[in-house]
């Protein structure tokens, strides 16, 4: 008996999935400033320094939590992500198109793979949704307090998760496993069964891959934004990307259509490469 086709479900998460970056529903606010003065500041330490975005914003949150008296602990990063805002539908996403795969014959997994953080989106209300979490993460000292940063994902390092998710591999620090070769036929998801949701400019190294291989880039846009539109557009013009929807994630929406079609088709050609194998009759 053929064992079901898995596919993969990978969303980046500040503007995919939320409207927002995740800093802004809380950790900002807690640290007495406005979102526009904390990504300024942060702007400001990446282009003086000619640093990373993901190292330079990570480094404030911590100088500006100490400087607030925050404890930097996992329990406090998860606090603030029970505050983020979601997409609409996002909360009722997961079981919508998993029970769809499961009566179409199809196993279906969802990621993160995110230059967020790892310990807020472990307390957001969708956390439990996910196999894996792929995002940046702390290092926390003998007192349980972030001491420095453990792994920073930028645009380019997102791509090393969709290899990953590919051949099973969960391990963040792993460099062996992800870089072992694998025949096609051996890895656990082909790309051609991943479905990449991206929002902008910083998801073209992922959606090229994905595309390139087989499978299906998404650029999502907030329905309230013109200008979330027309980038949205602009990738889809540039080849980036499959299908470009808005980030409305309900039963009725054009997103769900786009994914249960993409779930039908693999599940087709999973068939016909069954049939294929077959010894002639």
């Amino acid at each position: 008996m053929n064992k079901r086709p898995i596919v993969a479900l990978i969303y980046d998460f500040d503007g995919t999935l939320s409207p927002g970056n995740m800093q802004e529903f809380g950790f900002i606010q807690a640290v007495g400033k406005t979102k526009e003065e904390f990504w300024k500041m942060s702007d400001g330490i990446a282009v003086g320094q000619d640093a990373s975005n993901v190292l330079s914003y990570m480094k404030l949150m911590f100088d500006e939590a100490h400087k607030a008296g925050i404890p930097l602990r996992r329990s406090k990063f998860k606090e603030f992500g029970k505050h983020i805002e979601l997409f609409p539908g996002v909360k009722e996403w997961f079981s919508l198109v998993n029970e769809y795969g499961k009566e179409h014959g199809v196993k279906v997994e969802h990621y993160i793979n995110s230059s967020g953080l790892k310990e807020i989106i472990e307390g957001s209300p969708i956390a439990k949704e996910f196999r894996h979490i792929y995002a940046g993460t702390f290092i926390y000292d003998e007192n349980g307090e972030a001491a420095w940063p453990g792994i920073a994902v930028d645009h380019t390092a997102k791509t090393q998760f969709l290899f990953k998710i590919s051949k099973g591999i969960t391990s963040q620090h792993d460099s062996k496993k992800v870089n072992a070769s694998i025949a096609d036929d051996k890895k656990r998801i082909p790309f051609s069964h991943m479905i990449y949701f991206g929002d902008g400019e910083t998801d073209i190294p992922c959606m090229k891959i994905v595309g390139m291989f087989g499978g299906n880039p998404i650029a999502v846009f907030d329905p309230q934004s013109a200008k979330k539109r027309a980038v949205a557009v602009k990738l889809k013009r540039q080849g980036r990307v499959n299908f470009i929807t808005p980030a409305t994630y309900t039963k009725d929406s054009r997103t769900f259509k786009i994914v249960t079609a993409i779930i039908d088709k693999v599940k087709a050609d999973e068939q016909l490469r069954n049939l294929s194998a077959e010894k002639s009759i």
